[in-house]
């Protein structure tokens, strides 16, 4: 489908910020974490110690991580119908317990990328989608006055299809308050499919739970990452969001430099400066160093009418 007008528009009228080569916000308040469990614990304090920049996080999971949740806020996530346990009502109770417990619980997501079914789609029909929704996330929003955060589909048609089958299938009884959002193409790819999903649900605000551009080289992944970050800043209606990922190089299955830390457990350059210092010097497992956040490339203006399907 080609990039539409009302789209161009969307992202084109912020290339002057572009061409002026505004550098990244040291810090935001919607910078958060999309937490993936590592192999050493000791990378678990880089998250929220004193310098930290981030605000929230996530781990795909109801209840929060030990040893990162003393600063972060803490939003659950009803991963499939059936994560948080095998009975009606499990997700739900679960963070009641965490509201009784004193913990502040404003936010919450449900279902991963449920139009897919690898790469961490949990896989889930629209129709049984649609039940757990209404058994497990609707009492929170009733009772708990917690905002619900739209099933997170992948960034393609099939995704926007999953979606409308969705609310389709929940007849009216299905409330969100948030769209999230994940991308893992190109910078115009992500400016499109931002400007599309406002325009299709334009009464939401927008979180951006997983981005990145995958398996690319450093010097594309850090002019991705300097471009977005900024983008997502200057967006009235994203109020959150989450790059991909809080792992090591070595590990990520996104490409090693993508990832906030090197194979080493050190904060990357993207890292660093995600986390609202200045860039480390530490090169991601297997990239060769480049310069880094040292303005915008302007090459992108050739590529408007980018096509995503």
């Amino acid at each position: 489908m080609r990039t539409s007008p009302f789209l161009f528009a969307t992202w084109a009228c912020w290339i002057p910020s572009l061409l002026a080569k505004t550098p990244v916000a040291p810090t935001s308040p919607k910078r958060g974490l999309c937490y993936v469990q590592g192999e050493d614990p000791a990378d678990d304090r880089t998250w929220d110690g004193a310098e930290s920049g981030l605000t929230w996080y996530y781990n795909y999971q109801a209840n929060p991580t030990q040893g990162i949740d003393d600063k972060l806020q803490f939003v659950p996530m009803l991963w499939d119908q059936t994560s948080a346990g095998d009975s009606p009502g499990s997700f739900y109770n679960t963070v009641k317990r965490l509201i009784d417990s004193g913990r502040a619980i404003e936010f919450a997501l449900g279902f991963n990328e449920p139009d897919g079914c690898k790469d961490g789609g949990s896989c889930i029909s629209p129709e049984a989608a649609a039940e757990a929704w209404i058994s497990e996330m609707e009492p929170l929003r009733k009772d708990l006055d917690v905002k619900l955060g739209a099933p997170a589909v992948t960034g393609s048609p099939r995704g926007l299809q999953w979606l409308q089958d969705f609310y389709t299938a929940c007849d009216g009884a299905c409330n969100t308050d948030f769209m999230p959002v994940h991308w893992y193409g190109n910078f115009e790819g992500f400016a499109s499919w931002i400007g599309q999903i406002n325009a299709t649900y334009q009464n939401m605000s927008m979180w951006a739970t997983e981005i990145g551009f995958a398996h690319q080289d450093l010097n594309t992944t850090q002019e991705f990452f300097n471009m977005s970050v900024s983008y997502l800043d200057d967006l009235d209606y994203v109020t959150h969001y989450s790059w991909f990922g809080a792992f090591r190089s070595d590990v990520s299955n996104v490409g090693a430099n993508g990832a906030l830390l090197t194979k080493n457990g050190e904060l990357t350059d993207i890292g660093a400066y995600y986390m609202g210092g200045a860039a480390a010097g530490n090169v991601p497992s297997g990239a060769a160093k480049v310069a880094v956040f040292a303005g915008w490339s302007v090459g992108l203006v050739a590529s408007l009418f980018w096509s995503f399907a």
